[in-house]
């Protein structure tokens, strides 16, 4: 699949290892505008918002959040001020990107509109959670644009790798959204500017237990697919499925499938004896972080979540490529005999936003077109 873009080389961009933080958040400038763009995809990404917006407000006198992608499946409790199109990707219902659907609903001459229309110049400083609209403009425009984002971690060399590489999606994932300086988060921390994942507040204080169920959220399988999946695999193991192609509860016999839903996914996670997901990143290490067990089915044609799959396997995380026959063996040796694997995930977000902040605004109030000129000089 091919994205049209504007023609501008990228160079490389320095990872940042974290350094010991004040004593005191960034104190916040009168004139310190900050636009935080986020990748609406998936609901990982808008996950880790809820915790990063807040702090951020906190830090400066004005923060704006645009959104781009689909609909997002998450309520956010916070005020949104551009919304665009972007670059989204639209999952199938078999275990991959729905490549059609997706080319189809992507207009280039509307992308474009929005890279030139979003005022990136009235801003201090872009944060990009992988959002290409905010990325682009800031290119087109030569001004910074700072990556805080899962993917960039992905990219940094010592980063674990999929056997077969695939030397297109990587491309796509180093170019969907430039940046002139990256801070990343991974499963581990494969060098010291790789930081553990943002566990949102919501899940750090639940007291997690174990009622027996399984819970299940793979958004690139459609309902019937899971429900007759997971009924052959077992007919007496509790499954309870978030589906994004279901619109309201059902039950099928020991099958029992929601709607996504920030809250109930959550309360499900907390009580499961395990979870069965896809290779995202979000998802995975709230269960590391709860130590639940874990089971991953990395979506077909989507090089991040191989990326992903490859570095929870080195951590001894079961992976398997589909849910076909010659696969549930492996799902059925982790229901009866899989073990949790004990992770340790700091609450360091404050620590890397305040961190972010004095490294890439290094006098608080610079125009960012000046910034821009200093930075390339």
């Amino acid at each position: 699949m091919t994205f049209f873009l504007p023609h501008h080389p990228i160079t490389p961009s320095p990872f940042h290892p974290i350094t010991s933080s004040p004593p005191h958040p960034i104190t916040p400038s009168p004139n310190m505008r900050i636009l935080y763009a986020i990748q609406g995809t998936g609901n990982g990404h808008l996950s880790r918002a809820l915790d990063i917006v807040p702090l951020l407000q906190s830090r400066c006198e004005q923060l704006d959040v645009l959104v781009s992608g689909p609909p997002a499946d998450l309520p956010l409790p916070f005020p949104v001020k551009h919304r665009a199109g972007g670059m989204g990707f639209i999952f199938g219902k078999k275990g991959g990107i729905n490549f059609v659907k997706t080319f189809w609903q992507f207009n280039s001459a509307a992308f474009l509109r929005e890279i030139r229309q979003l005022p990136v110049q009235d801003y201090n400083l872009v944060i990009s959670d992988f959002e290409p609209v905010s990325s682009w403009a800031c290119k087109l425009r030569e001004l910074p644009c700072v990556a805080l984002s899962h993917q960039s971690a992905v990219l940094h060399p010592q980063a674990p790798r999929p056997q077969r590489e695939d030397t297109a999606g990587r491309a796509v994932l180093r170019h969907y959204a430039p940046h002139t300086a990256q801070y990343g988060f991974h499963f581990q921390r494969y060098g010291p500017e790789v930081f553990t994942p943002v566990i949102r507040r919501q899940v750090r204080e639940l007291q997690p237990t174990n009622e027996g169920h399984y819970t299940v959220y793979l958004p690139a399988f459609d309902e019937q697919t899971l429900v007759q999946r997971l009924r052959y695999l077992s007919r007496s193991t509790r499954w309870e499925v978030f589906s994004k192609h279901s619109q309201q509860p059902a039950e099928h016999g020991n099958v029992r499938v929601w709607p996504v839903s920030g809250a109930a996914f959550t309360d499900s996670l907390s009580r499961a004896a395990g979870v069965l997901c896809g290779a995202g990143f979000e998802t995975p290490a709230e269960a590391l972080y709860l130590g639940k067990k874990l089971l991953v089915v990395p979506m077909k044609q989507q090089y991040e979540q191989q990326c992903n799959a490859a570095a929870l396997a080195d951590m001894g995380v079961p992976v398997i490529k589909s849910l076909k026959d010659k696969h549930l063996a492996v799902v059925d040796q982790w229901l009866h005999a899989g073990q949790a694997l004990s992770v340790d995930y700091p609450d360091q977000t404050a620590a890397i936003l305040d961190q972010l902040l004095r490294e890439q605004l290094p006098g608080a109030g610079t125009p960012a077109r000046k910034k821009a000129v200093l930075e390339t000089s």
